[in-house]
């Protein structure tokens, strides 16, 4: 199986909606109250992505098995309560679907973000993950990624106890 990697477009959000919602509910889903999960998908609904994939602040890399998304990585402005020496920004998701994990995609995502962070002139790249996911928090210290404080990521009205982490670039 081949994986095609591109940038997103207005035409994939709902394939974005859903692929974000099939991961995040899949990996976390159980941690939650029905209502505060329903109320956090809600936010990363097909006309959220619309409006951040024709957001030139924003990057999106999809990766694609038969044409169906298998995997994304989405760049945006920094939003994590930090104060960077130099310009930033933050890798807001990397999910890659249950059955393409172990492929290599996680890794090309990465090494894109990285790239496109610095071509858009970033010196640091920021990212929160949730503290029991140690298998995202291996994943990004071997890129070089240290964790520089805690951070109150919410999900509806509950509040997980993240780390943010910091690449310099």
């Amino acid at each position: 199986m081949t994986i095609a990697y591109r940038a997103a477009i207005a035409d994939d959000a709902a394939a974005l909606a859903q692929l974000f919602a099939d991961v995040f509910t899949e990996t976390f889903g159980d941690l939650y109250d029905p209502a505060d999960l329903a109320a956090f998908l809600s936010g990363h609904s097909k006309p959220h992505w619309a409006d951040q994939v024709g957001d030139s602040a924003f990057a999106v890399r999809l990766a694609e098995a038969d044409r169906a998304a298998a995997g994304y990585a989405k760049l945006g402005p920094l939003r994590l309560p930090v104060e960077p020496a130099r310009p930033a920004l933050e890798l807001r998701q990397l999910y890659v679907a249950g059955p393409w994990r172990g492929a290599g995609i996680a890794a090309a995502l990465m090494d894109w973000t990285i790239a496109e962070a610095r071509l858009r002139g970033a010196g640091e790249l920021y990212l929160s993950v949730f503290t029991q996911n140690p298998r995202a928090r291996r994943f990004y210290s071997r890129y070089g990624f240290e964790e520089v404080g805690p951070y109150h990521f919410m999900v509806g009205n509950h509040a997980d106890e993240d780390v943010i982490m910091r690449l310099g670039l």
